[in-house]
């Protein structure tokens, strides 16, 4: 699991949809999902797939069907790493500020 892969596993809009969906059922199989969203059932495994990768989802064998739930682990990761980025850009930004203030007077 990366930064990188769940950045990546975000950026689609459909993908997102799914673990808002995953989050809320707490478990659901790829037909259930399928049936809460616009999209076909093998586009849901495509997307779970990628989800799956990044470390967002897991899935699990129950009788004849597979059931995903959403993993925090890698979302908390990532949003403590961009916490730190806006944290070095809200330090530059105000340095940036100081420094024009002090130009202008």
């Amino acid at each position: 699991m990366s930064v990188d892969a769940v950045l990546v596993a975000l950026a689609d809009p459909t993908r997102r949809q799914l673990l808002d969906v995953l989050a809320e059922l707490g478990q659901a199989s790829a037909t259930t999902l399928g049936a809460r969203l616009p999209v076909s059932r093998q586009a849901v495994m495509k997307h779970l797939l990628v989800l799956e990768q990044a470390g967002l989802v897991s899935g699990w064998r129950d009788g004849r069907q597979v059931l995903y739930q959403v993993e925090p682990g890698p979302l908390e990761t990532t949003s403590r790493h961009l916490a730190g980025l806006a944290s070095v850009w809200d330090r530059r930004l105000t340095m940036i500020k100081r420094l024009a203030e002090t130009e202008s007077t």
